[in-house]
């Protein structure tokens, strides 16, 4: 069964590995003889590290992949949109099974390539495309195929979470890790798609699509960064009992409503999510048969994120082997999608961790307590700190649950208060992962 690879980059690299040097082991575990037949890289000479490629393997014309008769299988590794999706599109109209990581394209034109592959009676696979290494698409596409998914959330940024992470345990500002993250290349050169929560939110339309059978789009939900995120409210989460991490969450609500947000959340230190460090990704999925599960892993690199594209691969090859395709998820087929409404941010209901500066002088507390009060808000506990100088000193609050709505037009009065200087810090809790 031959393979061809679009993209021979960090990944692709990692692919071109695992098919050349454990080939007698995966015909041996899988019964399929796959043979990497092509690779599409934009310039060359090339060469990699540790591969030693067939002669006339490499070639700079996407053509002599999706139009080759002799490929049987096609992996979309070059990453963007718009060129993806026209090879693709022209691998499917070829007859091909195709594997992708790429979870922007399937974000913004998943419905249209499933449909495609459908009409076509291929595979399109994307197991690489959501926490790199850990297999929480088949998981969800097959193992929890007889649960009704609760709620999941999780940690699918690897470059957030390693920010995090320094920043809770080495004490160190935002923008410093940040450039050490980009020099050890847990970070891209512009890393606003991570830090910004865009690439966190792209992977949570994957695992809605598959949890809910709703195809949704990035306009349709709360998408919350970590830039934010400061020293204090990293040390201030610590004294409270919990620690920062930015998660991808989605609920299942009343009425087939489901609640979908990407933001920096408290989550209890206790809990094993909060334990979850560096670059690792982990996905809590609560089911109502399975109940509380976790998958934990390296969410990316060359090698883990190789691993879930050639278990694709092997998938695919199975379906060429057995003339059949894999059956394409009902979250993208027309007829099958269930009938979901993406509940507003401003409907949740949830904990927040709050952080005024305020002056240093009575009544200041009675006052802003006296407004969240007004717009049903409870206050669970408050510390306040040590001044900051001018007169000024932090002042933290957890509250019970609260309507976001209720909360954001509580800020906007309190914003009003002459005694509130500056910016106020608000971060969601999530008690549900405290386990």
């Amino acid at each position: 069964i031959n393979v061809g690879i679009l993209g021979w980059g960090t990944v692709g690299t990692g692919v071109s590995k695992i098919l050349l040097n454990q080939n007698a082991l995966i015909a041996k575990n899988s019964g399929i003889e796959l043979c990497l037949k092509k690779i599409v890289k934009r310039t060359l000479p090339a060469t990699r590290d540790g591969v030693e490629l067939p002669a006339d393997c490499l070639t700079t014309n996407p053509a002599e992949v999706v139009d080759n008769p002799d490929i049987d299988i096609v992996v979309e590794l070059i990453g963007g949109v718009t060129e993806a999706h026209t090879l693709i599109s022209r691998a499917i109209r070829n007859g091909k099974h195709v594997v992708t990581a790429n979870k922007a394209l399937l974000a913004d034109h998943g419905g249209e390539l499933f449909q495609l592959a459908s009409e076509h009676q291929v595979s399109l696979n994307f197991e690489a495309s959501t926490a790199g290494g850990i297999p929480i698409i088949k998981t969800l596409q097959e193992s929890f195929a007889g649960n009704q998914i609760h709620s999941l959330y999780g940690i699918v940024n690897g470059t957030c979470n390693y920010i995090l992470t320094e920043m809770h345990e080495r004490g160190v500002d935002f923008s410093d890790i940040l450039k050490a993250a980009q020099d050890k290349g847990y970070a891209e050169a512009d890393p606003t798609f991570d830090v910004e929560g865009i690439d966190a939110a792209q992977k949570l339309i994957l695992l809605i699509a598959l949890a809910y059978r709703s195809s949704i789009s990035l306009s349709q939900f709360h998408v919350e960064g970590i830039t934010g995120i400061t020293q204090k409210e990293i040390q201030y989460a610590r004294e409270l009992g919990y620690v920062i991490k930015l998660l991808a969450i989605a609920k299942l609500g009343d009425g087939n409503r489901v609640e979908a947000r990407v933001h920096p959340t408290l989550v209890p230190e206790r809990s094993l999510l909060a334990n979850v460090g560096g670059a690792f990704n982990a996905v809590c999925v609560i089911g109502d048969a399975v109940g509380p599960t976790l998958f934990y892993g390296q969410g990316a690199g060359e090698m883990p994120t190789a691993s879930a594209v050639v278990a694709d691969i092997i998938d695919a090859g199975k379906s060429v082997q057995q003339g059949i395709s894999t059956p394409i998820s009902r979250a993208w087929l027309a007829g099958a999608q269930a009938e979901v409404d993406v509940s507003p941010i401003d409907d949740i209901e949830t904990r927040y961790y709050l952080r005024f500066v305020v002056a240093d002088r009575p009544g200041v507390l009675a006052k802003i307590g006296t407004i969240l009060g007004n717009w049903q808000i409870s206050i669970a506990s408050v510390i306040q700190k040590d001044p900051h100088g001018m007169d000024t000193v932090s002042l933290v609050m957890l509250t019970h649950n609260a309507r976001e709505k209720n909360m954001q037009a509580a800020l906007a009065e309190i914003y009003t208060l002459e005694d509130v200087k500056g910016d106020t810090q608000l971060i969601r809790i999530e008690e549900e992962v405290d386990f």
